[in-house]
């Protein structure tokens, strides 16, 4: 059996490297790429999250990460919303928080069904 090709996304170094290390290593390097992906697939700590967002049920088509109902300011200082006041601000709109090379990000998902 050859030895398997890297994928051509690895970086160099890594694709270089990894082939040289001894298997124990391989194991170690391997536990800790599961590691890594599942902390930035688990939900994120709702204490994260900012203040007007409200957790909701997560679908299956929403991906990793954990699903808000939020209101939103829109970014025009003459619009209503931009009085911060929760009635005044547009949505509610979905959004999926998740974790990214250590940064919590956030895309937009949808509107609620039924709103």
């Amino acid at each position: 059996m050859n030895e398997p090709s890297p994928p051509t996304s690895l970086p160099k170094y890594l694709a270089e490297g990894l082939p040289k290390q001894d298997t124990e290593t391989l194991h170690e390097i391997q536990d800790y790429v599961e590691a890594l992906i599942e902390y930035r697939d688990q939900s994120v700590d709702t204490d994260d999250l900012p203040e007007t967002a409200e957790p909701v049920e997560e679908s299956d088509s929403a991906g990793s990460g954990t699903v808000v109902k939020e209101k939103v300011t829109c970014g025009d200082d003459s619009c209503k919303c931009a009085s911060g006041n929760p009635a005044d601000m547009h949505g509610p709109y979905l959004y999926r928080y998740y974790r990214e090379n250590g940064t919590m990000k956030s895309e937009y998902v949808g509107k609620p069904e039924g709103e």
